[in-house]
């Protein structure tokens, strides 16, 4: 068994609001912004702060609010898209700079269902007798990615980390069963081209415009909205049958389903699609907007300082996105 212990989140200084992005895009006032998305800011890092340098501040906020011994972390997971560098492993930085015993580090790239998968490697580990105690991060800076001019990415995206400690003793939660897949066919629906060594070779800056008038170029997060769509609205409730059926669990007995927190609109047509009362739909993107693989351990830490989770309270995880990528797990407080 593997029960996650705890999980805090960090957000950078710097907030983007609606307001601000409307005065960039006179055409994009506030009401439009909040009523799409669901957002209504959205926090960026600075230009010198990087994915790491999150990552390290929000495995400090968990060691001290809960008075954890970091030397007790035998296992560390780092989750993101942004890392320092292709070579080295950021990870095995983020050891070094967080003090940490000279334990198993390594990196994964997983956008919106990292959290998830991260979670399975977790329980992997600990299960196999690899590590008993596990810090998994989730970190990206997606707006470093994002064209100034391209003002649908930018009311979306939020900069942030998580960190989870993962424990083969008893912990807040039982990590249950994993539901886990992939179809890589969607790649270039979400994506930039320039990245990576491939991608190197695709150096070209010339911007385009798309057909909502957002501007990009190579060099930037090209995202197809309406095949991002599609693909969340085929897959996902798919997924949670599926996930139900194999565990032998029904859809009533969930108490809260807390689903990649995309944005407003695409949560709320999975909800109506899947017939979720509202009241056990978690949506919690209104103050940090989509943070990527960071966006279910936000909602699960805010709906946990809120004390809607009560001991017996089963969620359900599902994330899904940039890939195509998705997966599902239960949790059982």
């Amino acid at each position: 068994m593997a029960y996650i212990n705890s999980i805090e989140y960090y957000l950078p200084n710097k907030s983007l609001s609606n307001k601000k992005i409307s005065l960039e895009f006179p055409e994009w006032n506030v009401e439009k912004i909040s009523s799409k998305t669901g957002i209504f800011e959205r926090f960026i890092a600075d230009e010198n702060e990087f994915a790491s340098d999150m990552a390290i501040k929000a495995a400090n906020k968990i060691f001290k609010k809960n008075k954890y011994d970091k030397k007790l972390i035998d296992f560390f997971i780092y989750c993101t898209q942004s890392p320092d560098y292709l070579i080295p492993t950021t990870s095995c930085i983020i050891q070094d700079k967080l003090d940490l015993n000279k334990v198993g580090a390594f990196d994964f790239n997983l956008g919106c269902s990292g959290y998830i998968y991260g979670l399975s490697i977790a329980k992997g580990l600990i299960s196999a007798g690899i590590a008993t105690n596990i810090l998994f991060i989730t970190s990206e800076t997606y707006s470093k990615f994002l064209n100034p001019k391209d003002k649908s990415n930018r009311t979306i995206f939020g900069d942030a980390a998580s960190a989870s400690i993962i424990t083969k003793e008893k912990g807040i939660c039982k990590i249950g069963n994993f539901q886990l897949g992939s179809d890589g066919s969607g790649f270039d629906n979400l994506i930039v081209k320039s990245s990576g060594v491939k991608g190197s070779k695709i150096n070209n800056g010339l911007e385009k415009i798309d057909e909502f008038d957002n501007i990009s170029s190579d060099r930037d997060l090209y995202m197809n909205g309406p095949a991002i769509f599609n693909f969340t609205g085929e897959f996902v409730p798919k997924l949670i049958y599926q996930y139900l059926e194999k565990n032998k669990i029904s859809i009533n007995e969930i108490d809260f389903f807390v689903f990649h927190q995309a944005n407003k609109f695409m949560l709320n047509y999975l909800r109506k699609k899947i017939k979720i009362p509202k009241e056990k739909f978690i949506i919690e993107l209104k103050n940090c907007g989509n943070t990527v693989s960071s966006t279910i351990p936000i909602a699960l830490a805010n709906i946990q300082e809120k004390n809607k989770l009560k001991p017996g309270s089963k969620v359900l995880l599902v994330g899904f996105g940039v890939g195509y990528s998705w997966g599902a797990t239960l949790l059982n407080f």
